[in-house]
């Protein structure tokens, strides 16, 4: 693939980085395809990065050429698939032969993000993690765990293809999950529901804040795993909380200028000791769990039951992996989701009491949230002036209403 390509792909991390070559690391053949793995060298010097391309005679699999199934019956047989320089190991688990097609048919999502994804049969989702990252997938160790827990309201995780070198850690190149029919994402079904009525959107709020806390509590049912431990935060993370918060706001007023950075400067002040007293007053009180870590409303599946699934459990793709495998508040996803459904009744320009019913039904809130729902607002100041300088007022009437109490 040239680098022209590869900066166009939807799922290339690096687009603000120039590219100074992509040299082909390794190649193992899985007909009618190749695994390669290529290796993006950056003219800036950043580290390289290595992804995954699967090529059937050097063009991008299409459907019904058989790549992506060929994926999935190496899962299904727990294939070793060897390359010059290393190795693709396949794994399947026990939720795989309930979901084993009858007929094994592609269709590749049209939606592309930071993987690919593809639906077989109608009854599985491959996810392809371009990105080739040495450690432990949070998507599918998270997904793992809700599934052996027995969480049903996540796509089961039916198996996994990993990227082994000699020395180096496994990388995540492919999981194998349900496949969820939806009628589409959680913002798509709040915006349709904002739009008929506000009870019907409030009700919608209510079942996602219940749906969170089942959520929350999947993840702090065995604290005795490795990864996932359930107990009170320490001194040391709750001031690491604080830290962060104040080092977003200082990047939001750094991000403005004019009026919009006036304002920010003049409730400075009060966002700052907002902070001081929820962070100081967490220590000892607060449980601190793996999170969902990117939890918003484009997270969560709108079944046709009516209920929903969350999905993608890999936190925001620029944090470092490790980063992202941190156990935290689970009150940064509740923060998170409050300040989607914000955006949500200001897309729609309706009035809804959906914050309120989330938090009712979630059955917790109080200073700690609304500390966390102030930071991501003061990263959305950031966001916004940087990207979307006319949604900049959004965030901004955020962070002086969450500064006011």
């Amino acid at each position: 693939m040239t680098p022209a390509r590869l900066a166009a792909a939807r799922w290339f991390r690096s687009k603000q980085r120039p590219i100074a070559a992509v040299t082909e690391v390794d190649r193992a053949p899985l007909p009618p395809a190749d695994l390669v793995v290529g290796e993006v060298t950056f003219a800036d010097g950043a580290e390289p990065e290595r992804y995954l391309l699967p090529l059937v005679e050097g063009r991008e699999p299409s459907d019904g050429d058989g790549a992506w199934a060929a994926i999935v019956d190496a899962i299904d047989r727990g294939a070793v698939i060897d390359g010059h320089s290393g190795r693709f190991v396949a794994a399947r688990t026990a939720a795989f032969d309930a979901l084993r097609p009858a007929a094994v048919t592609e269709r590749r999502m049209q939606v592309e993000q930071s993987n690919t994804s593809v639906v077989i049969g109608e009854t599985l989702m491959l996810k392809l993690y371009r990105l080739l990252e040495p450690g432990e997938n949070p998507d599918l160790e998270v997904g793992a765990f809700l599934t052996d827990a027995g969480f049903a309201d996540t796509p089961a995780v039916a198996g996994v293809l990993r990227y082994v070198t000699d020395g180096g850690q496994p990388a995540a190149a492919a999981m194998l999950q349900a496949f969820v029919p939806s009628t589409g994402d959680g913002w798509a079904a709040t915006l349709a529901a904002l739009a008929e009525n506000a009870e019907r959107a409030t009700g919608m709020a209510g079942e996602i804040g219940r749906l969170t806390a089942r959520l929350h509590a999947a993840l702090a049912s065995r604290p005795d795993a490795a990864g996932f431990p359930a107990r009170v935060a320490t001194t040391a993370e709750t001031a690491a909380w604080r830290a962060s918060a104040e080092d977003q706001l200082a990047l939001a007023i750094a991000s403005v200028s004019g009026e919009a950075h006036d304002r920010l400067v003049a409730i400075a002040p009060a966002v700052r000791a907002r902070f001081a007293d929820a962070f100081g007053r967490a220590t000892g009180d607060e449980v601190v769990t793996r999170i969902h870590g990117d939890y918003h409303l484009g997270q969560l599946l709108e079944r046709p039951d009516g209920g929903f699934s969350v999905i993608d459990f890999e936190g925001e793709p620029a944090r470092p992996l490790e980063e992202r495998r941190r156990p935290s508040s689970p009150l940064r996803d509740v923060a998170g989701m409050l300040r989607s459904f914000d955006y949500a009744v200001s897309t729609a320009g309706r009035t809804a009491p959906m914050a309120a019913a989330f938090l009712q039904a979630y059955g917790d809130g109080g200073p700690l949230v609304e500390a966390f729902e102030l930071e991501k607002a003061c990263y959305e100041v950031r966001y916004e002036a940087n990207i979307r300088p006319d949604w900049l007022w959004l965030p901004l009437a955020a962070v002086e209403r969450l500064a006011s109490g």
